[in-house]
């Protein structure tokens, strides 16, 4: 397995004044040093034995580095398909089980554990499968969801007690509203399934917005990386006050192994900011990570946007009814909870250098930069259009 050059280093964040200077708002506005002293102890419960369904992906090597930081033993479950690209030189620390939770657990059989993290949960048979499976032999089911169990969202502010989607409705608009609509329901349910199995007292559920962050696997927030870093022209979508929610990848995963060893069961929503942020207040703090001139260039009519097929730029969504609550997800019980978050900046900086570190192959990169339909090769007739208008 090759060890890749990305680093994550907050000490070598912190020590380049530049950057520790441009981020001073997001440092005050989010509990980031109460995350920082948390993340530097070991952990108060004692070594923990943590099984995680999946582990080599986007959300699982960031678990596993933060659990043997805190002294924990990891065992993970795949199909050994999955390369990681962070943190590979962790996995020698870890034991490797192989097999498919289609039809194949028998890895999982006789064995118990003091915890489970389930990533991969993408089926609620199997959720259902491995929580039955492992109930009796192992103390806590922690499921990772996601925001979209409030599909669609009319309403701002959805807390964990607000109804989620559980099945499809007669009138579909199109293959993306049935997508949306199919993802919610499977992960609602799985959600119900994990619950069923191990009890809610026992059961912890975690439901991230947008995650971005080093091995992020969807390239949805990769332009304000790229862009930003070179300079030059910027386009920032929306309405001035349009609200804009995402996480760092590694902010849910370190609450996720701290709700674990505090034995704190519950459903909890995985959202960031710490306060509500505009979706020009982000692309400002994403500047933050770097000393390029630029000139942003501020797109806010909707109709313009709608007739230009330009409606999502991660974590930016466009405010039509049935996704004004997306970006307007309360999170308070979280935070209460112990969710922390990273300076905006940080974020940046880190999936910048992952991106251009050879954890990411050529081929992905230069697939990036050819996409005919990603902003980056859009933007210049964009601007024309706009400067036109």
């Amino acid at each position: 397995m090759q060890k890749s050059t990305y680093t994550s280093s907050r000490r070598k964040f912190i020590q380049n004044s530049a950057l520790a200077t441009a981020s001073i708002p997001f440092l005050i506005q989010s509990p980031n040093a109460m995350a920082q002293m948390i993340g530097e102890q070991k952990s108060k419960s004692g070594p923990l034995q943590i099984l995680i369904l999946g582990g080599t992906s986007f959300l699982g090597p960031h678990q596993i580095a933060y659990a043997l930081e805190r002294g924990h033993k990891v065992t993970t479950f795949t199909r050994g398909k999955t390369k990681p690209t962070v943190h590979t030189e962790l996995f020698d620390q870890v034991e490797q089980l192989i097999g498919d939770r289609e039809d194949n657990l028998e890895a999982l059989k006789g064995r118990s554990w003091d915890a489970v993290i389930d990533n991969s949960g993408r089926r609620v048979h199997w959720t259902k499968a491995t929580s039955e499976l492992l109930k009796d032999n192992v103390g806590i089911y922690a499921y990772t969801s996601t925001v979209s169990v409030f599909y669609p969202y009319y309403k701002s502010g959805a807390t964990e007690a607000k109804d989620v989607v559980r099945s499809m409705p007669d009138q579909i608009e199109d293959e993306s509203e049935r997508r949306n609509y199919e993802y919610g329901i499977m992960k609602a349910n799985s959600e119900s399934e994990a619950i069923k199995s191990f009890g809610a007292e026992r059961t912890i559920v975690v439901r991230p917005t947008f995650m971005t962050g080093p091995a992020d696997r969807t390239d949805r927030f990769v332009y304000w990386s790229t862009q930003l870093s070179k300079g030059g022209d910027i386009v920032i979508p929306g309405r001035e006050m349009d609200p804009v929610q995402f996480i760092d990848v590694r902010d849910i995963a370190e609450f996720m192994v701290r709700l674990i060893e505090e034995k704190t069961s519950g459903i909890f929503n995985g959202v960031g900011p710490a306060s509500p942020m505009t979706i020009r207040a982000f692309v400002h703090g994403a500047h933050a990570a770097f000393n390029s001139p630029v000139n942003y260039i501020y797109m806010d009519d909707y109709d313009f946007l709608d007739k230009n097929e330009f409606s999502f730029q991660a974590p930016w969504v466009m405010d039509r009814p049935k996704y004004h609550g997306i970006s307007r997800v309360d999170n308070s019980k979280a935070i209460e909870a112990g969710l922390t978050f990273r300076p905006l900046a940080q974020t940046i900086n880190d999936t910048h250098e992952w991106w251009y570190s050879d954890a990411v192959s050529n081929e992905r990169r230069q697939a990036y930069i050819e996409n005919a339909q990603a902003l980056h090769n859009r933007q210049e007739r964009l601007i024309n259009a706009w400067r036109k208008k």
